[in-house]
């Protein structure tokens, strides 16, 4: 445990200061980006570990194992972000410890989380899922993720929506597209969609773009929270 300890501390470590760095070349200030370590397949050990190291916001990106990890973490002071596409017959598990889902991208969803979220009692955070490689007229990305076209129906779903919460935009570098392999650009055309979201609605002011390997241009391009999984826990082990 010592060892994976100073493993994980010395990988934040890192991690800290990469965003740090990447703000001071923005000219943005540290508190000004969340970091969400992504602890999928990686034991609730690790993540209270993690908790004692300081972080506060952890993501999962499949129901079977967050609900188990969630429920052993229940004792910490948490916030849970789910990441990965979200099919209908999971969301009733998902709001019973996510407190932001970062995937929505239709609206089919948004009346199952909503309704989910109603009989638990709880208010969950929404990010619109965005998918850039859809923006030359396909309806979805490869990846998830609404095409851009459907920002604003989505977003007034979600306003609509009793026990939702809007929180602004998530992307994930396209793979495929005008985008491919050019995340910086990527990063910047979300946060022009974010801008015109934040005028008519205000409080969706969040960000969420840039993994591992390209947070800086996730940081350089205006993002609020940062998901990063291998850079802290180091190389996942394979599943199956």
């Amino acid at each position: 445990m010592t060892d994976r300890r100073s493993e994980l501390a010395a990988n934040l470590a890192a991690v800290e200061e990469r965003i740090a760095a990447a703000c001071a070349a923005a000219g943005r200030q540290r508190e000004e980006v969340t970091l969400i370590v992504v602890t999928k397949t990686y034991p609730a050990s690790d993540v209270r570990i993690l908790h004692e190291l300081g972080v506060r916001h952890v993501a999962e990106n499949r129901d079977q194992d967050a609900g188990p990890k969630a429920e052993a973490c229940a004792d910490l002071d948490l916030s849970w972000h789910f990441v990965g596409q979200l099919q209908t017959n999971k969301v009733r598990s998902v709001v019973r410890y996510a407190d932001v889902v970062h995937s929505v991208d239709r609206v089919r969803l948004v009346t199952a989380l909503s309704a989910a979220a109603e009989r638990a009692g709880r208010e969950v955070g929404c990010l619109i899922q965005v998918a850039l490689d859809a923006e030359e007229g396909a309806a979805r990305g490869e990846r998830g993720g609404v095409a851009p076209g459907g920002i604003e129906e989505l977003a007034a779903a979600v306003a609509a929506a009793p026990a939702l919460r809007l929180g602004g935009l998530m992307t994930v570098a396209p793979l495929t597209g005008p985008y491919a392999d050019r995340p910086r650009a990527a990063f910047e055309r979300l946060r022009e969609f974010s801008s015109g979201l934040r005028a008519g609605h205000p409080a969706a002011n969040m960000v969420s773009a840039g993994m591992s390997a390209d947070l800086e241009e996730a940081v350089a391009a205006g993002a609020t929270h940062v998901r990063v999984g291998t850079a802290v826990l180091g190389v996942r082990p394979r599943l199956g």
